[in-house]
């Protein structure tokens, strides 16, 4: 993937997470700056999914809540979504991640 490929993908991601979850600070789940750190982990999540060739971005969501990622979706393999799950942990932010991806041959 060449760098403006990448570069386009990853403000593709963005532009998607800021989107979908907009409606957070509304619900009061949490404040508006607890939003925005979720909003940018949501965001580093998805751009290393993106980089890294071993795991689909594309089927796995992504949602963060008060720094807790939830990966939901599906994997092609078990070694698919133990990378997921290394990627969200080791991200800047992250203080738990729930795995439920579902292994889908």
């Amino acid at each position: 993937m060449n760098y403006t490929t990448r570069a386009i993908a990853i403000a593709l991601v963005a532009g998607a997470t800021l989107v979908s979850t907009g409606c957070a600070v509304v619900r009061n789940q949490e404040t508006v700056g607890a939003y925005v750190d979720d909003a940018a982990i949501t965001t580093a999540v998805k751009a290393k999914f993106v980089e890294d060739k071993t795991v689909d971005a594309g089927a796995i969501k992504v949602e963060t809540l008060n720094g807790a990622v939830s990966l939901s979706g599906f994997a092609k393999s078990s070694t698919e979504k133990a990378q997921a799950e290394y990627i969200a942990r080791n991200t800047k932010g992250v203080r738990q991640v729930l795995n439920n991806l579902s292994v889908r041959p």
